[in-house]
């Protein structure tokens, strides 16, 4: 039997491209990549939505976290990023380098995906898919089941491992034929229709741009504390992010590491903040205030904070001003 692997995401797109795939009797392997910019995960389900997805359609399922390799990407993209920091024809010719990999270490004949003519402006274009496939080596052996009758013919289709006619002549951005598709086959369980990524929200891209030009090795951790709270450049080498409730100030604790420093209120409910990067007094006062500027009392004259260094650090007692708003906003990332 004729194998294919897909690259499954758990969004709408690549679960019906495989069940369009397996509606010819091929035989089909899913991997699905990990990195810390996915948004489409529900909140709080503990387990992946790709491996529902694959359970539903009867396939078997890898799953390979690809996060550390993946900020390369980001950091040197050769075909450039979208309107935020998306690296997408990068970020494409990187996934399918990885599944060509798997492709072979399985015994598979091609690949198949979700893509869409025309649905993303970047790496859905003719040019684009033809650039991502020359350059991940994968002429002729990707098949983008939703839309492969607009496109060129692959390989599977010329050597009849596959039915063209049997595939689908979608384009554009609207899901609407995909949902209606779902509807039909009975498919409810998966992620957001539209897909989602962190790099092309302006905020988290504004964020994460702003710590490359620290021009130091970005860790996943940084990349973490980047999804929570409220962040402020004060030094070429230092940020300061204040928690914005009780979760995200627990939440900002679980990424506190050695070095860092800690500061919250002494006296009145407030933020969280944490400080990472080079320190001195007058940054500490500044990290001071910006905590103050929260929370409980930011309108009194002078609030007591207490800081610390994690982990040895002894706990220092500063009393600050809170900023006033356009204090706030020069420091504002």
């Amino acid at each position: 039997m004729v194998k294919a692997i897909a690259l499954l995401s758990g969004g709408l797109d690549s679960t019906l491209a495989i069940r369009v795939v397996l509606e010819q009797g091929i035989e089909v392997e899913a991997i699905n990549f990990i990195t810390p910019f996915c948004t489409c995960s529900p909140k709080g389900n503990g387990c992946h939505i790709s491996k529902k997805v694959a359970i539903n359609l009867g396939i078997s399922l890898h799953i390979e976290n690809v996060s550390r390799e993946y900020l390369n990407v980001i950091k040197y993209p050769r075909y450039g990023y979208g309107k935020n920091l998306n690296p997408c024809i990068d970020c494409r010719i990187f996934m399918f380098k990885k599944a060509a990999e798997f492709m072979k270490s399985r015994g598979a004949s091609f690949i198949i995906t979700g893509e869409v003519l025309g649905e993303r402006p970047m790496s859905q274009r003719r040019d684009a898919m033809s650039i991502i496939e020359r350059d991940a080596g994968l002429r002729g052996l990707i098949v983008r089941p939703l839309s492969a009758k607009l496109l060129s013919q692959t390989i599977p289709e010329r050597e009849g491992w596959i039915n063209r006619e049997k595939l689908l002549g979608l384009q554009g951005r609207s899901r609407k034929p995909q949902i209606s598709l779902a509807r039909q086959w009975g498919i409810f369980e998966y992620a957001c229709p539209a897909g989602g990524c962190l790099l092309t929200d302006p905020v988290f891209a504004r964020r994460l741009r702003d710590l490359m030009s620290e021009k130091r090795d970005i860790t996943l951790n940084d990349i973490h504390l980047l999804k929570i709270g409220r962040h402020f450049r004060v030094s070429h080498t230092t940020r300061v992010i204040v928690g914005r409730n009780e979760q995200e100030n627990e939440k900002l604790m679980t990424f506190v590491e050695k070095g860092d420093w800690v500061i919250r209120k002494s006296d009145l409910p407030g933020p969280t903040t944490v400080v990472r990067g080079d320190i001195d007094e007058n940054l500490k006062r500044i990290a001071a205030s910006l905590t103050a500027s929260y929370g409980k009392g930011k309108n009194l004259d002078t609030i007591a904070v207490k800081i610390k260094r994690i982990p040895e650090g002894k706990e220092e007692m500063l009393s600050v001003d809170p900023f006033r708003q356009d204090e706030i906003t020069k420091f504002l990332i």
